[in-house]
């Protein structure tokens, strides 16, 4: 029985009609080579996903092993709805992705899940974004991933963590060897003693499977980047470092650039949103020059950084030819900025898809254009499937061959 005869057999079983645009999907799965659903909210207009219609999914797909990733952003789904989605889990097989981005999901419902996952060994991939767990919520899922042992990656981002669900995801982190990417961005901290940046620290000191880890949003200063960086000289597995939108200045970026230079592993940086000015990316473009450099992509967006700054960084690009990704915009980009940019993507150094900026001439002067490129510009509302979209570059580049099969190779052992 193929799917779209599933799903109208249990509309007609729980007495619900069917929706044309979900019978469409699996058609279109049935159809094809598709293996995951795509039914998030937000790609249509005001017809969302309920609780109802989780229930009729989850029933369609119970025994189904073809399916391996179901996508439900952006849809009305709530503590009710993770429920079904629980149970589909604990008797699933083959499912390896859930996306349940910007759902109203809260604490119960997360316990649930967390549940769920006790015994799962299919589920690879979960992405909680914007529903609004708390601390109850996260608790039971770090509680889970001391449990559960094939879990890789974890997105509880904006999901109102404090102090305490921070602290017990780095713990946890301590000791597991299979989590690969991390994303705790936005938590709800009220102390100023960056305990969750401490604790976080003292973890990439002991673990060595983490590639990917997200803390924007922390409210963190220099004095807890100086902490992950006494870290970071320890580590030999992270690849992507994500601390925008914090408190970071000079002296910030003066402690990264000196790990950068200790022949770091990290490929990935973002610094978007902070304030490291001229200085900041001089003490960067200083690391970026060497030649061992492994930097691939830098993101210092609305960083305040002038020409002196952004003029160190394009000479630093002129010589190392890994970083291949950057982005610049929101800074002061002044007339000598705009024509060595512009000079860096004309000579095909710089590919039009890897930076955010975009140059064109008036009245013989150079100026530069935003471009909708970035790390994750549109991370709130584009697929995560859409490896090649430049408004995600970090999609493609962090599952690039030289990440995978590092990964991969670690998970074998």
């Amino acid at each position: 029985e193929d799917l779209q005869s599933r799903y109208l057999s249990v509309c007609a079983e729980v007495q619900r009609p069917p929706k044309a645009y979900v019978l469409k999907v699996l058609a279109d799965s049935t159809n094809s080579d598709v293996v995951s659903l795509v039914l998030a909210g937000n790609d249509r207009h005001g017809e969302r996903l309920t609780d109802d219609d989780v229930l009729v999914l989850s029933k369609t797909l119970a025994g189904n092993s073809a399916i391996k990733g179901l996508d439900l952003r952006y849809n009305c789904i709530t503590d009710k709805g993770a429920v079904y989605l629980a149970d589909l889990i604990q008797e699933s097989e083959s499912l390896q992705f859930l996306d349940l981005m910007c759902n109203n999901i809260e604490a119960e419902g997360a316990g649930m899940l967390a549940k769920s996952l006790h015994k799962n060994k299919s589920l690879r991939k979960l992405r909680m974004t914007g529903n609004k767990i708390g601390n109850k919520g996260a608790m039971q899922l770090a509680a889970m991933l001391q449990i559960n042992a094939t879990f890789e990656e974890v997105d509880v981002s904006d999901c109102d963590l404090t102090t305490q669900s921070v602290i017990a995801f780095a713990i946890v982190l301590n000791n597991n060897r299979r989590i690969c990417a991390i994303n705790i961005s936005r938590p709800l901290l009220f102390s100023l003693q960056e305990e969750t940046t401490e604790h976080m620290a003292h973890m990439l000191m002991v673990n060595k499977t983490l590639r990917e880890l997200h803390m924007g949003k922390h409210g963190m200063t220099d004095t807890g980047v100086d902490r992950l960086c006494e870290a970071l000289k320890m580590n030999s597995s992270l690849r992507y470092l994500d601390l925008r939108c914090n408190r970071i200045t000079r002296d910030g970026a003066r402690c990264l650039s000196e790990v950068l230079k200790q022949n770091s592993t990290l490929e990935i940086l973002d610094l978007s949103s902070n304030c490291i000015e001229d200085d900041g990316a001089v003490y960067l473009s200083e690391a970026i020059k060497i030649p061992h450099s492994k930097l691939r992509a830098l993101s210092i967006t609305g960083n305040n950084a002038g020409t002196a700054g952004l003029m160190c960084l394009y000479k630093a690009i002129r010589v190392n030819s890994s970083l291949t990704n950057v982005y610049i915009w929101g800074n002061k980009l002044e007339e000598p900025v705009c024509v060595a940019f512009s000079q860096l993507i004309s000579s095909g150094r710089l590919l039009e898809g890897h930076t955010d900026v975009s140059p064109y001439e008036v009245d013989g002067h150079v100026f530069l254009a935003e471009a909708s490129h970035g790390l994750r510009r549109h991370y709130y509302w584009t697929s995560p499937y859409g490896m090649n979209d430049f408004s995600n570059s970090a999609l493609a580049l962090i599952s690039s061959h030289s990440l995978v099969s590092s990964i991969q190779s670690e998970l074998q052992l």
